[in-house]
């Protein structure tokens, strides 16, 4: 199986408009050897949070996106089988616990619940990652950091953190950006004009009204930034809300055409 992961660091500094003290906060808890779950909505920028953290501490950086099926051993590794002999190969969590770097959990509720306790030892005082099938019991060096991220409005419904492995993080919340951020995010990351930017994020305010209405995902900022980059393309704008706004937001046909609507009222 092949595992989302992505190991390189970046030359400049990853885009980001602080909201607060996240990363002064984040900064306390890496020099702290602390744990860090950050919870927020789809596409409100946890992952380039993540990014940018580690440019700013100048560590390498691997992620990996969680799923239904991610086992154990695909974060701390397995026996492969070569032409004339047996090796081990470190998953992704063992190898940046070797090299101090910032490992990112993507989405962790998603992994199975065995998966998911490899990573107390982790996450204690102990900051070990044992290794069964080797014996092996790696100690995480000061630089490791371990990050997970979640999004409770949507995985509440159906699976969630368990206390036992949720009190072992410090918790960092994030929400949309307020309006002007927002629309200087998606302006510096599309290319597109202010106006735009500034269009895009009063409809999103408005579709993420549709939540009480039944709307399981609201558009993220993520979306947005492709909404306009369509623009910024040439694409007519109600097109470009249309297909990368409103059309990956659902397929329930009423609540469709309610967005819809509130696109052409917004770019009549």
């Amino acid at each position: 199986m092949t595992l989302p992961v992505s190991g390189e660091t970046t030359r400049d500094a990853p885009f980001y408009v602080p909201r607060g003290e996240e990363c002064t906060l984040f900064e306390r808890c890496h020099a702290q050897r602390l744990s860090v779950l950050l919870k927020g909505p789809t596409g409100c920028g946890k992952t380039r949070f993540v990014e940018h953290m580690a440019w700013r501490l100048g560590r390498p950086l691997v992620t990996v996106a969680c799923h239904d099926d991610l086992a154990a051993s695909d974060l701390v590794g397995r026996y492969l089988v070569h032409h004339d002999r047996t090796a081990w190969h470190d998953g992704p969590l063992a190898r940046a616990v070797r090299e101090g770097a910032i490992c990112y959990l993507d989405e962790v509720v998603e992994a199975r619940q065995d998966t998911v306790v490899v990573l107390h030892a982790l996450t204690d005082h102990r900051r070990l990652l044992p290794i069964d099938k080797t014996g092996e019991q790696l100690a995480a060096p000061a630089e490791f950091m371990l990050v997970v991220s979640y999004n409770p409005g949507y995985q509440r419904m159906v699976k969630d953190l368990k206390p036992s492995t949720r009190q072992r993080f410090v918790a960092l919340e994030f929400d949309f950006p307020e309006p002007p951020q927002e629309a200087r995010v998606v302006q510096r990351e599309s290319g597109c004009d202010a106006a735009t930017a500034a269009g895009l994020v009063e409809l999103a305010q408005r579709l993420r009204s549709l939540q009480a209405q039944g709307l399981g995902e609201v558009p993220g900022t993520r979306l947005l930034v492709a909404a306009a980059r369509l623009v910024a393309a040439g694409t007519d704008i109600r097109t470009a809300c249309r297909v990368a706004l409103v059309a990956p937001l659902g397929d329930d046909p009423v609540l469709l055409e309610s967005m819809q609507e509130l696109v052409d009222a917004s770019f009549a």
